[in-house]
């Protein structure tokens, strides 16, 4: 999604700010049953120029919504969406957007050089700049050898490059990616994030949707945990684990030697072979205090890590365990 005028923000960049933000889908009228689904409620979130902002949570949480309402696809049913002062829409006819979409759809005939020439187009990209912008994306997203590809034959990974490249097609001020690594591999996981990395601006806002809360962990600032259409918990990713709460949490633990010992020290440990153990929710005290007594009677520990990553702790606490 582009307007015509990219460097027409502020020097700061855009600011984001959803104030007591609802929106409720209302049913068709007759003979469908008269119902209404409030899909967000009460959601206020402001992101500042230079963040990179994840949000997550379970399927129906609201992420979609707040991101049609940020693309200005819907209009809030209480409160308001500004993106630097403007309507959402206002701004991204004026500014552009750069979006990638959860589902990608694009015409399978078309080869993937030729959907990006079509998506600078409908950009805005000027027609003497195309090619050097398709070149250069092609080039960040690892395309080159399928560039004369049709469509229809790349991979679900190849083609998320694509839509990744489109997305990258003009220097936008906005990035809103959804999904990103969907059916990426390895590889192209590990080289995603090292793009968000280079695409960090003083200047830039990114928001990355996702359910892979590690990829999160790694890439945002923050992240925005959403559950039945409400702001749960906003989690800073570079703080301590679990240190909004202060809650228990389990671990996972490997000795090289003294293996029967652990359960004598963990009373609830549970041994899952070949030296490794599941330790059950415990404080910090118990556990330094019982990896002491293990060192201390001859046990060699070799790894100590908590079972869940700091955001997915949060996320736990937020959601459930059994999400």
């Amino acid at each position: 999604m582009r307007g015509t005028d990219a460097s027409a923000t502020d020097d700061a960049g855009p600011v984001i700010e959803f104030r007591d933000v609802s929106k409720i889908y209302r049913s068709l009228p007759r003979p469908f049953p008269d119902r209404t689904v409030r899909a967000v409620a009460d959601f206020s979130l402001r992101i500042a120029p230079g963040e990179v902002l994840g949000i997550a949570g379970p399927n129906g949480a609201g992420k979609s919504t707040i991101i049609a309402l940020l693309l200005g696809y819907l209009r809030p049913t209480h409160g308001s969406v500004r993106i630097q002062g403007d309507d959402p829409r206002v701004f991204v006819e004026r500014h552009g957007v750069g979006y990638l979409s959860e589902l990608m759809t694009i015409r399978p005939r078309w080869t993937a050089e030729g959907a990006l020439r079509r998506f600078a187009v409908l950009a805005g990209v000027a027609a003497h700049e195309v090619d050097g912008r398709v070149d250069t994306v092609i080039a960040r997203l690892g395309l080159e050898e399928h560039r004369g590809k049709a469509i229809r034959a790349l991979s679900k990974g190849n083609l998320q490059r694509v839509g990744l490249a489109q997305a990258l097609l003009r220097d936008e001020r906005i990035l809103i990616l959804d999904e990103p690594t969907h059916g990426l591999d390895p590889v192209w996981t590990q080289r995603f994030r090292d793009i968000v990395g280079e695409l960090r601006r003083a200047d830039r806002v990114i928001v990355i949707a996702s359910h892979n809360l590690d990829e999160l962990q790694r890439l945002a600032d923050r992240v925005a945990i959403m559950d039945h259409g409400k702001l749960q918990r906003v989690v800073q990713t570079s703080g301590a684990h679990g240190a909004s709460s202060g809650a228990d949490i389990a671990y996972h633990l490997t000795v090289g030697a003294g293996g029967e010992l652990v359960r004598d020290v963990f009373a609830n440990a549970v041994d899952e072979g070949r030296g490794d153990f599941s330790i059950p929710a415990i404080s910090l005290v118990e556990l330094n205090r019982g990896v002491a007594q293990l060192i201390a009677r001859g046990a060699m520990v070799t790894a100590l890590v908590p079972a869940h990553s700091a955001l997915e702790q949060h996320f736990r606490e937020v959601v459930g365990e059994g999400v």
